[in-house]
Parts: C-alpha cells; sequence; structure tokens
C-alpha cells in the first residue's frame, strides 16, 4: 500500500470525523446518553436505599446466607440493568426523532460488554472458567451487537457433513460446546446455592429440609437435561416413547437402585432416622448417621470407619435407634463382693460414688427412677454378684466412656473402704488318710 492511498484514507476519516462533529444530531445523542447514565444513577440509589438490600452483608462474608449475599450481588447490577433498557427504548427513539441514533446503539453495545463482564466477576469464581466466559462470551456478544453474528453462523452451518441420517454441522457442535457448558455451570452453581438455601430454613426440621434439597437437584438436573436436548436438537417426543422403551428394559436391572431411591424418600419423610442418631444395625454394627442420600445411608463408627448401609436395608430389616425420640441411655456396670460384706452399706457407697461423674444424671430432682441405683444381681458361686444403674445423655462409647470411668470408681471405692472382691476358689479335701498312709508305708 503506498504512502498516497494511506493519506487519502487518512483524510476520509478525517472528513467523517469532521462532519460528525459538526452535526447537531451527534451532540443530541451525547446528552441523552448523559441524561440515561444520570437518571439510571438516581433511580439505582433509590432502589438500594429498599431495607432488603440496605440489609444486606457484604457478600464476601462467610457466614453472609446465601440468600442474602445473592440478593447483594444482584443489587450491584441494579444501574447498570437500567441504563441498558434506557438505552435499548433510546435508540429507536433516535432513530425516528434524529432519523439516526449510531452514537446511543454504539453506548449500547459497550454497556452490554461491560455488564457482561461485571456478571462474569461476581458470579464466576473459578479463575478458568471466567477467563473461558470472558474471551468466548464477550466476542460473542459484539460480534451479534454489530450485526456480523447472524453471517458467521451461515458460514458454520455450511461447514457440516452427514453421516447416515444425522447431519452435524460446525455450528451445531459449537452450540452445544459453548451452551451445554453455560447449562452445566449454572446447574452446579444452582444446585449449591439453591440447597445452602434450603438447609439454612430453620422453620423445617432437618428431615423436611434434606427431602427438599434432594427433591430440588432431581428436579434441577432434569430441566437441564431437557434444555441440552432442546439444544442438541433432539425432538423430546420421540426421546418420550424411546425413553418408555428403555425404562421398562432397565427397571428389571435398575431395581435394586429404585429401590433405594424410593427408601431414601420414605426414610426422610416417615423421621425415622435422622442425622446424629445412633444405629445398632440387625448384624451388630453399629454407628452415627452422617448423612443421608438418596441411595444410601452414611454410618460413622466410633473407630473413624464409614458403613454406606442401602437404604433398603432400614426399610425391610429391623435396626434399633438408640436416640430417636430421647438422647437419654440407661446403661448397667456389674461387679461382685464378698459375701461377708454389709451389702447395705455398700450400696449407699457405690450410689455416692456413682454419682460423682460428671456425665451421670443424679440429684434429687431427677424421677426415682432415673437417679443411680444399686441391686443385688444373684448368689454366684464366689460372692454376691451386684449392679449399678444410671442415666446419662448419648451413647456409652466413643468418646464417651463413662462405664470403663465408673468401673475404675468402684473399684477404688471397694479397695479403699476393705470391701473384698471375691475371685473363684476350690478346696481340696482329702479323705480315708490312714487307708493313704498305709498304702504308702507299704510301697
Amino acid at each position: 500500500m503506498s504512502f498516497s492511498t494511506l493519506d487519502d484514507i487518512s483524510s476520509t476519516v478525517q472528513s467523517k470525523i469532521a462532519t460528525v462533529l459538526a452535526q447537531q444530531e451527534t451532540y443530541t445523542q451525547l446528552i441523552i446518553i448523559f441524561v440515561i447514565y444520570l437518571l439510571s444513577w438516581f433511580l439505582a440509589s433509590r432502589i438500594r436505599r429498599h431495607s432488603l438490600l440496605k440489609a444486606a452483608p457484604t457478600p464476601d462474608d462467610p457466614n453472609t446466607p446465601p440468600s442474602q449475599s445473592l440478593l447483594r450481588k444482584f443489587s450491584t447490577l441494579i444501574f447498570p440493568l437500567l441504563a441498558i433498557s434506557l438505552l435499548r427504548i433510546s435508540v429507536d427513539l433516535t432513530y425516528i426523532a434524529l432519523k439516526e441514533g449510531w452514537l446511543v446503539k454504539t453506548a449500547l453495545t459497550v454497556a452490554l460488554l461491560l455488564l457482561f463482564n461485571t456478571v462474569v466477576k461476581i458470579f464466576v469464581r473459578s479463575p478458568f472458567l471466567a477467563s473461558v466466559f470472558r474471551w468466548v462470551g464477550i466476542p460473542i456478544l459484539f460480534l451479534h451487537m454489530v450485526g456480523v453474528l447472524a453471517g458467521i453462523i451461515h458460514i458454520l452451518e455450511s461447514i457440516s457433513f452427514s453421516v447416515g441420517n444425522i447431519s452435524v454441522s460446525a455450528f451445531g457442535v459449537t452450540r452445544v460446546a459453548i451452551f451445554g457448558s453455560v447449562l452445566f455451570w449454572l446447574g452446579r452453581v444452582s444446585n449449591n446455592t439453591g440447597q445452602d438455601i434450603i438447609r439454612r430454613q430453620q422453620q423445617f426440621d432437618i428431615r423436611t429440609r434434606e427431602v427438599m434439597a434432594k427433591l430440588f437437584e432431581i428436579g434441577l438436573f432434569i430441566l437441564i437435561f431437557l434444555l441440552l436436548l432442546q439444544i442438541m436438537g433432539v425432538n423430546l417426543t420421540a426421546l418420550a416413547v424411546f425413553g418408555g422403551a428403555v425404562g421398562v428394559g432397565l427397571g428389571f436391572g435398575l431395581q435394586s437402585i429404585a429401590a433405594n431411591f424410593i427408601s431414601g424418600i420414605i426414610i426422610l419423610l416417615d423421621r425415622s432416622i435422622s442425622i446424629g442418631d445412633y444405629i445398632e444395625l440387625d448384624d451388630g454394627r453399629t454407628g452415627i448417621v452422617r448423612q443421608l442420600n438418596m441411595r444410601s445411608t452414611t454410618l460413622e463408627t466410633f473407630d473413624g470407619k464409614d458403613i454406606m448401609v442401602p437404604n433398603e436395608k432400614f426399610i425391610g430389616n429391623t435396626f434399633t435407634n438408640w436416640t430417636h425420640k430421647n438422647k437419654k441411655q440407661r446403661y448397667r456396670v456389674d461387679f461382685s463382693v464378698a459375701y461377708h460384706t454389709n451389702v447395705r452399706e455398700l450400696v449407699s457407697l457405690i450410689k455416692t460414688v456413682v454419682s460423682e461423674h460428671p456425665q451421670v444424671m443424679s440429684g434429687n430432682n431427677l424421677p426415682i427412677e432415673e437417679q443411680p441405683d444399686c441391686e443385688i444381681d444373684s448368689f454366684g458361686d464366689s460372692g454376691i454378684n451386684m449392679f449399678v444403674e444410671f442415666w446419662m445423655e448419648g451413647i456409652d462409647d466413643g468418646e464417651n466412656r463413662v462405664g470403663g470411668d465408673l468401673m475404675l470408681m468402684i473399684l477404688e471405692a471397694l479397695q479403699q473402704n476393705g470391701y473384698e472382691i471375691p475371685f473363684p476358689q476350690r478346696e481340696v479335701r482329702v479323705l480315708n488318710t490312714e487307708a493313704n498312709i498305709h498304702n504308702a508305708k507299704i510301697t
């Protein structure tokens, strides 16, 4: 390209700029844009004074409830949304009144690009996803605003190949990749936020919140799946017929999964199990319920292991829920004393010793049946078998080794007060002593 050509282009550009600056319509559009932004700022400030928005804490605060954090994030978008709405209306009005509106339309394009970048900055926490949205979304939005995107789509649609009755185009693959990624990201964010909001609703009990959270997750997954199929161009009517046929076939192979899923719903609704309950299975395994899923229930044992129990086990088999309605439990400790023991004094001593443990429920304000009690169990071969019963909050295992503490306290009390702890003894008698001695001399 010669210097003369560059000079001609430069002169043409300068003349056009001079012509634009000399037009009254240009300054009218600048005034319209200025008034729109001023009006948008005024309206946004008035809306933010609303009590809900004003009381919403900082979204970056970890203690902020998800609903209030989301409300505060959206409140930052009020000003650009108002400006974009007014600019979009002004584009048509300026074309009618001034016969041109390119400057207002340019301002609208810039405002949309800035809004998109702000949304990505606020709502996308992953740096990688934020970069993808900026480098892919902003160019697409810009091409659409300048009217070039339709031509690019037409070119991509022309690049295609067919496999049987299936036609695949470059535009179709690009559309599924872009919108599919956006849908999955929206689904994940919506699922995490929605479940967090549901689980914070203290007016519902924990079982109802879990049911609502799981149903929300399932409904959102189905919605995302249907939208993705719609983007891929799949006929949902044909899919329904095909799905019915496949469902019958899969029903026989997946009946165990379906049974666990339905059992999970029943468990959450009938409130037989909740988080924190101490469960004893029919095979003797025990653990604390840590998580309720639609397929299984997680029991954490006191030695740190997790037991994954299928939900149908709780519907078809017998199990013991130690802490379902009442966290208080009754336990007993057995011990023995010699037959010459003053049992009445011993009973009073053992009751006093057991009552001194901080986790044992004791005191005159409790009913007589919940106070520590020491009794005779049976008469053994070597001594008197006794036991002490006590009530405590929680389970006597793991962190609450109350039974072991009481056995040590009882042993020390018996030793300090001179009580004898019997042990098995055998008495050997030699019969017909004289005959044995005579035989020994002969030998």
